[in-house]
């Protein structure tokens, strides 16, 4: 039985990376992958052109976590700027997209993300097996850990499996079940960075809307997102819906102001301007028509000329504090992320190794903490799989 200092089990952004870090540190490292081929994810994750870290990924407040501090030290000893030097020194062409998203430039140019990671991963000779399915784990002096392909023995073993988000990839549950097995606990799990789906009453008048978007701000408890909402065919969509959706527990409302840029006034400024103009057509200025029109159907009919600037101030707060109150979501298949994961409490935040099982980590997205679109979970895999590579 082949024996490794460090068997890594997922060769996704953060198991590679802590592959490759690990053996340049002369650990012998093996990977064990049961997809056909590394980086499923990583290939398919902007469009393909890979959304690989963000600017400003160093703010721990932009992470979801029952600990919300737990992943500073790791974001800050290994930040998006080492991983930027990585990404320059394999000339991989990058451009900052818009609120300090970096992107690789080119068609399908994420394969150059996970060509670099293979490249690094070899060049420091940490070995990986494909087509591997893991079939048992057990733990004496050391791990062994039984596949399809023989048994492998190492004196570490990561987690690096991520969580249950888009099955269709592979993802499986099997970081939680080994956690379950070593008892590690695990913070409650559910999809993250996900479309909302509504009731029949909303849909009503929400389908109609199908592809249409709006630069809106949306809220879910105390975080707030303004991006672009899209209109769905079983509700909403878009970056602000799937940012507050990490946010948003079951049962739960979300509240959408459609006109961020417009104060409670605007409606009374528009009735002295245009006194015969009715709301749906002052609200045209500022909104598509047809949202212009589904969003003044709950609003007084009459010319703006007739209303009391009082009614006009109202219908303007309800356009800016409109609450929704989902049925569910798309669900894991849809899902970015998952929310949720293994403890951080169970895990030092140095080096992510338990605290009760020595030898045993767990990295990147298994562990409870997710990060906002744009790069942020990306770079929670790189740091944290640096962070565990430097105790391997």
């Amino acid at each position: 039985m082949a024996h490794y200092d460090a068997i890594i089990i997922g060769a996704g952004a953060a198991g590679l990376y802590c592959a490759m870090h690990a053996a340049k540190r002369g650990r012998r490292v093996r990977v064990l992958e049961h997809n056909a081929d590394p980086g499923a994810k990583i290939l398919i994750s902007g469009g393909g052109r890979c959304n690989f870290t963000n600017l400003n990924a160093n703010d721990p407040s932009r992470f979801v976590s029952a600990n919300p501090h737990f992943a500073r030290s790791a974001l800050t000893r290994h930040a998006q700027h080492d991983f930027i030097a990585l990404i320059r020194k394999h000339r991989i062409d990058h451009y900052e997209k818009t609120l300090g998203q970096l992107f690789c430039d080119g068609a399908r140019s994420s394969a150059r993300i996970v060509g670099m990671l293979l490249d690094e991963c070899a060049a420091a000779h940490a070995a990986i097996s494909t087509h591997c399915k893991i079939t048992s784990v057990r733990k004496a002096d050391c791990f062994v850990i039984e596949t399809s392909q023989g048994a492998f023995e190492s004196t570490a073993l990561v987690v690096a499996t991520g969580g249950l988000s888009i099955p269709k990839l592979g993802a499986t549950g099997i970081a939680y079940d080994l956690a379950r097995q070593f008892d590690i606990a695990i913070e409650p799990t559910r999809p993250g960075l996900v479309p909302l789906t509504f009731a029949e009453r909303d849909l009503a008048w929400m389908s109609p809307l199908r592809g249409v978007s709006a630069d809106v701000v949306v809220s879910a408890g105390k975080a707030a997102f303004r991006e672009a909402a899209l209109f769905t065919h079983r509700g909403l969509s878009g970056p602000s819906v799937l940012q507050a959706s990490s946010y948003l527990a079951p049962g739960e409302s979300v509240c959408v102001d459609w006109m961020p840029d417009a104060n409670d006034d605007w409606l009374a400024q528009r009735k002295r301007a245009r006194p015969k103009a009715h709301i749906k057509s002052a609200l045209s200025e500022a909104l598509s028509e047809r949202l212009a029109g589904a969003l003044a159907e709950t609003l007084p009919a009459p010319p703006l000329g007739d209303l009391k600037d009082a009614a006009l101030v109202e219908a303007m707060q309800r356009l800016k504090t409109w609450r929704l109150t989902p049925a569910g979501d798309e669900g894991y298949a849809k899902a970015e992320v998952t929310v949720g994961g293994i403890s951080t409490d169970a895990l030092s935040q140095k080096t992510m190794e338990t605290r009760t099982v020595p030898g045993l980590f767990f990295i990147g997205e298994a562990v409870d903490v997710t990060g906002w679109l744009g790069g942020y979970n990306f770079q929670w895999a790189w740091s944290s799989g640096w962070a565990a590579a430097q105790a391997l």
